[in-house]
């Protein structure tokens, strides 16, 4: 069976749709940058997808059923999460919802939470991505220098002129310069605390001091 990425783009502002008459939000989050969703994730996971099913997952306040969709998964390398492996994904069952539709017997880096009984859930705002789809330097971040700048502070510009307002902060600004949130500071670059304590872009598999970003600089 195969199943497709369906990823939109996250946006700041809440979005509707209009359907048989009646308002619905629909999938709505702030962009982040690839190092804010292992921070903030519970789990970060490189694994192969082997199925998909719809199940169910209780009842809502009112009584009507709760459906999930349920990736079984194959897991590959924990990089982030508790001390057992991961062997499901869930997500809702529309991207209106924020769920994810996902290739059969591909590899993805997925970022997510994990749920008071012990699953884990995945929606379009984390971090998910091919294996292949990820630059080398994303994968070597993955492995230390994320966690290293989990006590920095990413701040995304949006618009011209835009600044930091603490030494511990990294101005993100792939989206004004590259109209993208995939551009090089997302592919190539982590925010990381330096000795003095302030926080820099860094970017390299050695620390030489001029692999850092003078944090003034975009």
């Amino acid at each position: 069976m195969t199943w497709t990425v369906n990823r939109g783009l996250a946006t700041l502002a809440m979005l509707f749709l209009w359907r048989a008459g009646e308002i619905a939000e629909a999938c709505s989050c702030s962009p982040a940058h690839p190092q804010q969703a292992f921070c903030n994730a519970d789990v970060v996971i490189r694994a192969k997808v082997v199925g998909g099913q719809e199940v169910e997952a209780g009842n809502d306040v009112y009584g009507n059923p709760i459906t999930r969709i349920k990736y079984d998964i194959k897991q590959i390398k924990m990089f982030k999460g508790p001390d057992r492996d991961i062997d499901a994904v869930y997500t809702a069952p529309s991207s209106a919802l924020c769920g994810l539709t996902l290739h059969a017997k591909r590899e993805y880096l997925f970022t997510g939470k994990l749920e008071a009984d012990g699953t884990m859930h995945v929606t379009l705002c984390d971090f998910i991505e091919t294996w292949e789809g990820m630059t080398a330097t994303q994968k070597q971040n993955l492995i230390q220098r994320y966690e290293m700048g989990c006590d920095c502070k990413i701040t995304r510009c949006a618009s011209i002129p835009c600044m930091i307002s603490t030494p511990e902060e990294c101005l993100w600004t792939d989206w004004v310069i590259e109209m993208s949130m995939s551009g090089p500071q997302a592919k190539h670059f982590a925010c990381i605390k330096r000795s003095d304590g302030s926080c820099a872009w860094y970017r390299g598999a050695a620390p030489p001091k001029k692999d850092f970003l003078d944090i003034k600089d975009p």
